[in-house]
């Protein structure tokens, strides 16, 4: 029998400092979003739709809205900083491992964003050095990245909030002027372009949406954020739809930039950091320099915020007895055992992982999890009050970019696409180990 709560507030009832206003939420969510996004997933599209890039990245912002009327209406509702793994312990509450395995899923797709983040803050940062091409050194200054901002967000929640609105706000002016600079300096136009890119398929460009999906990931983390947010009901609906439209409009314009100004071979060559790499070439040393100021905004306060909003879901799925009890442990209500835990899980993947084996696991893991939450919405639409058609609309739209990727790693990349099931069976049995452990437990009590 399933049991909904009726109480929309289920948050323990004590007086907390609201820290965050929307600009600071907004910041948060943006932060998330624009940091490996057009940085790191425009070498990849260009490669495989050329000047139909755009295009993928409106369509992926549609998908990512649809995505978010299920985020928003569970996040007003419920007002749960557990977000999505709260919203299923409460919806199915007779199924712990359904909450585990959720919670599991979530947290290390926010460990493979921060890894992905960081990897490419590191391609970006010495790109213009001679050592710049040594695996290693990437590795080791994106490992460092990833220390800063693990401590940073143990110094405090309003610390982090005005650093994340410094970081933001200054990267979207950099992103603005870099996106004026490019069209200025446009070689061609799109007219001319399209014309020998008639071939370019639609399934093709939907294929693109999919795979690099995770550019939209972050605009969660703002729920992950209630209990230090003023008036969640109008405030979780108005930084989450501000955030995935300026993400759009952002990657949008900087698209039409660089394939404009910049030849798209050197973009596919230079994958890894395209911008800076075309950047130089088109503007000279002073516009690489400015794409690579951008690029380390961009990436740092992806992961700041991606470290703030995901630890304290980490801690909420702990203390319910899914991870290690010790991660669920707050000091001044910073969760600072899941911060760490968290840092150095994204730190042993940027060690073990390739920046697109990163990339596509963590596109995979928005779209089920933002499945599931769709599924989740609909079950209990009459509390959340959602309109039934744009969550049956949202899931299929989520399921065919799901299947969408999944076929493109069987044709293309099968290593890779048994390598990405291994990690989720790892996760599965995680997650069904810590569930059986706790129901046993209780059981014997």
């Amino acid at each position: 029998m399933i049991i909904y709560s009726n109480h929309k507030n289920n948050s323990p009832h004590r007086k907390r400092d609201k820290s965050l206003g929307l600009p600071e939420l907004i910041a948060i969510a943006l932060g998330g979003m624009v940091g490996g996004g057009i940085f790191t997933v425009l070498g990849l599209s260009v490669a495989m739709i050329g000047v139909f890039t755009p295009v993928a990245i409106m369509i992926g912002g549609f998908i990512a809205l649809m995505a978010a009327y299920s985020y928003i209406k569970l996040g007003v509702y419920y007002k749960d900083e557990g977000a999505t793994y709260s919203f299923y312990k409460k919806i199915f509450p007779d199924s712990p491992f359904a909450a585990s395995l959720i919670g599991w899923w979530v947290i290390f797709g926010y460990i493979s964003t921060m890894a992905l983040y960081a990897y490419t803050f590191a391609s970006y940062a010495i790109s213009g050095f001679s050592f710049g091409e040594i695996e290693w050194a990437r590795k080791l200054v994106a490992g460092g990245v990833i220390l800063l901002f693990t401590l940073i967000n143990l110094w405090s929640v309003k610390g982090m909030g005005k650093i994340e609105d410094l970081m933001v706000y200054s990267k979207l002016i950099i992103l603005v002027v870099i996106s004026f600079v490019l069209i200025n300096n446009s070689q061609t136009t799109l007219p001319v372009m399209l014309q020998g890119n008639e071939d370019v398929s639609m399934l093709s460009i939907l294929l693109v949406a999919s795979i690099t999906f995770v550019a939209y990931e972050g605009f969660q983390l703002v729920i992950n954020a209630v209990n230090e947010m003023e008036q969640p009901e109008k405030n979780i609906p108005k930084a989450i739809y501000s955030s995935i439209f300026l993400a759009v409009l952002i990657y949008v314009v900087i698209a039409i930039g660089a394939i404009l100004a910049i030849p798209l071979d050197d973009i596919v060559q230079n994958k890894e950091y395209a911008l800076a790499a075309g950047a130089e070439n088109v503007l000279g040393h002073w516009g690489s320099d400015l794409v690579i100021m951008g690029a380390l905004l961009a990436t740092s306060s992806a992961i700041s915020g991606t470290v703030f909003g995901a630890s304290r879901q980490m801690a909420i799925i702990a203390r319910d007895g899914y991870f290690p009890a010790i991660i669920g442990r707050k000091i001044n209500r910073i969760p600072v055992f899941a911060i760490v835990s968290m840092s150095l899980m994204a730190f042993c993947l940027v060690l073990l992982g390739s920046l697109e084996l990163i990339l596509e696991f963590g596109s995979v893991t928005f779209l089920l999890v933002s499945l599931l939450m769709a599924y989740a919405n609909f079950k209990v639409r009459h509390l959340t009050q959602s309109s039934p058609f744009i969550t049956i609309v949202s899931f299929i739209g989520l399921l065919l970019g799901t299947i969408l990727i999944m076929y493109y790693e069987f044709i293309h990349q099968p290593e890779q696409m048994l390598f990405i099931a291994g990690l989720y069976l790892l996760l599965t049995l995680g997650a069904w180990g810590y569930s059986w452990s706790k129901t046993h437990h209780l059981g014997n009590h």
